[in-house]
Parts: structure tokens; sequence; C-alpha cells
């Protein structure tokens, strides 16, 4: 079996032209916490902890650190439970040439057994992202 994950790169359509909204829904942990997780909080500098579920239910936690971190432009995460040292997941903000709309950008890496799933993870976070957010 293939343990070498494998890169997955995404691009949704935004329904803004304003970097700064956003990167409000991607680049804070209020933000983050409306659509990409069920609790989000920060528990040290650039440590975030992810919880899917409720606390006294059950529920998956995950924490994970911010690699790089450019205002209105880019996210960068690592899981801390990571062995695969390549391994990240990004949110960009991209702007077409030819229309000016913007875009999310998503890389984010998976075994190759799981990249469908993970598409499909990325495609419902995205769905929620919108209905929070209208983006």
């Amino acid at each position: 079996m293939n343990t070498t994950k494998q890169k997955l790169s995404i691009e949704y359509p935004l329904a803004t032209t304003s970097a700064n909204i956003v990167w409000e829904q991607i680049g804070t942990i209020h933000g983050l916490n409306r659509w990409l997780a069920d609790s989000i909080e920060e528990i040290s500098e650039g440590i975030i902890s992810l919880t899917w579920g409720q606390s006294w239910t059950d529920h998956h936690t995950l924490e994970a650190k911010i690699l790089e971190c450019q205002k209105n432009d880019h996210i960068r995460f690592q899981w801390m439970n990571e062995d695969d040292s390549q391994a990240y997941w990004e949110m960009r903000i991209g702007r077409s040439e030819l229309t000016g709309e913007l875009f999310l950008h998503i890389d984010d890496y998976a075994l190759p057994e799981d990249i469908d799933d993970l598409h499909g993870l990325w495609d419902g976070n995205m769905e929620r992202l919108h209905e929070v957010s209208g983006l």
C-alpha cells in the first residue's frame, strides 16, 4: 500500500470581489468557527483546536499549527499529528485575471485511497461557507 500522500488542489468560485470579506471567514478564528468545524479555539500562539461534534457527545478533535499567514492572501496549517512533514492544508484567495472575480484555492494532502473523500469533505466545507456567509 502506498503511504505517500498526494496533493489535492481545488478552486471554488466566490460571490464577492472583496478579499477582506473572504479573509474574515478563512483567516480568523471567529470566521473559521462559522463553517469549518463545530468548535475552533486558539489554544496557544499559532496553535488551534478544531472539534467536530459536541463535547458532551461523540466528537473528534484535532490540533493544527499555523505555518504561514498573510492577511487577505493565504493561511497554511499543518496537523499536529501529521507524520508527513511535507503535508499541509492551505486556503488561498485568488483573483481571476479575466473576470476579476475571487476564488478560494485549497491545497490539502491525503493518501491516494482517501483523495476522493477529501475532495468531498472540502465540497461540504464550501457549501457551509456559502450558507453562513453568502460567499
